[in-house]
C-alpha cells in the first residue's frame, strides 16, 4: 500500500529555509525528504518524552521514588567520588 501524502504550507525564516537546503543538497535529497525526517525525529522524541513521564507518574502511584534528602545525599556521594 502506497503512503499517502498531504501538502502542508509552513513559513520558516530565510535561514532556516537556508540550512534545510543545504542538508538537502550534502544528503542529495529534496527538502521535502528533510523536512518529513525532522518531523518524525519531532513527534518521536516527544512520544518517548511521554512515555518516560507516564512511567514516572507510576512509579510515584508506587511509592517508588527518593525524598530531596536522599537526592542530596546521592549527590553529595557523587561529588566525593569525583
Amino acid at each position: 500500500m502506497r503512503h499517502m501524502k498531504e501538502t502542508m504550507t509552513v513559513r520558516v525564516a530565510p535561514k532556516t529555509k537556508e540550512a534545510l537546503d543545504n542538508i538537502a543538497a550534502r544528503l542529495d535529497r529534496d527538502r521535502s525528504y528533510i523536512v518529513n525526517e525532522a518531523i518524525a525525529n519531532y513527534l518521536d522524541l516527544h512520544r518517548r518524552q511521554i512515555e518516560q513521564i507516564k512511567k514516572g507518574l507510576r512509579q510515584l502511584d508506587r511509592g517508588e521514588y527518593l525524598s530531596h534528602a536522599e537526592v542530596g545525599e546521592r549527590l553529595t556521594a557523587r561529588k566525593k567520588k569525583a
